[in-house]
């Protein structure tokens, strides 16, 4: 197995949103603001590579949506995806399979491209099979209108459209393994059946943190975006998580940390708190 990063973009968002009910005097400590209170966030995809298969774990924002959307995110950082796996060797249909933590436009918006004659929309990676959960995908085509604006039918639709789609099985809060040595964690916080991938890797445990945990800053629990819809859930799924993270040592890596791609974490007499931050290739060279 070959496990590398690949950060598909910065964007910002606004702050307050992004951190609930926590005043801006305490988390403009970690994670400060412009002029406009927007704070910048990275959308970081990871790509395993394992026998036969290239799996993708999220895609980013993409690059399909009008200037007037892309306004609101103030967008940087954005070289082509494709020629950031052109870097690492490979193209999009060397892609085998997409796993969407969740359908979020700024963890599938990369899914689906424009077609050639930009008539209409395709999947971005032909030869994928293309990971959800039949809970969230409801929850996702069939949108409440706090989350609507962030369940885009470009984004979605053309998935199912193309016979792609697969979806992967829960029972309870957990999947059974998905491909080798990767299962997920199901969490119902932030949005309905978001998945965790939790892959095992030369000896230990890399979980996937999507929205469960956006950044180091949202170690402490009342940290929560504003953005989740069940919050009190949120609360309680990171609890029970960081407990397991600090037992079992696990590496968290952050999808959306700006600053820091990895970390682990250890108990304190203030609750789970930060331990060590780190790259990938800090650890697996």
């Amino acid at each position: 197995m070959k496990i590398q990063s690949i950060n598909t973009g910065n964007f910002k968002l606004d702050g307050g949103a992004m951190f609930g009910v926590v005043p801006k005097s305490i988390w403009n400590k970690t994670n400060p603001s412009d002029t406009n209170n927007m704070c910048e966030w990275s959308m970081r995809s990871l790509l395993i590579e394992q026998d036969n298969r290239l799996i993708l774990i999220d895609t980013g924002i993409g690059d399909k949506q009008d200037d007037k959307f892309f306004s609101h995110f103030y967008l940087s950082e954005t070289e082509l995806f494709e020629s950031k796996l052109n870097k690492l060797g490979y193209t999009k249909s060397d892609i085998t399979d997409v796993f969407l933590t969740h359908l979020h436009f700024d963890h599938c918006g990369g899914a689906i491209q424009w077609n050639k004659d930009r008539t209409g929309y395709e999947p971005a990676f032909k030869n994928a099979n293309y990971w959800s959960n039949e809970q969230h995908w409801q929850w996702a085509t069939e949108p409440n209108p706090r989350e609507k604006a962030s369940f885009l039918r470009e984004n979605i639709l053309p998935i199912q459209e193309s016979g792609q789609l697969k979806f992967i099985s829960r029972t309870g809060n957990i999947s059974k393994e998905i491909f080798q040595n990767i299962d997920a964690l199901f969490v119902d916080g932030h949005t309905e059946s978001m998945m965790l991938p939790k892959i095992q890797y030369q000896g230990k445990t890399i979980v996937f943190m999507a929205d469960l945990l956006p950044s180091v800053g949202h170690l402490p629990l009342p940290y929560i975006m504003g953005y989740d819809t069940r919050p009190l859930i949120t609360m309680n799924e990171k609890e029970a998580f960081l407990n397991e993270a600090v037992e079992n040592d696990y590496i968290l890596f952050f999808e959306h940390d700006s600053i820091n791609e990895c970390c682990t974490v250890k108990m304190t007499d203030r609750g789970v708190r930060l331990d060590q931050t780190f790259t990938l290739k800090d650890v697996f060279n």
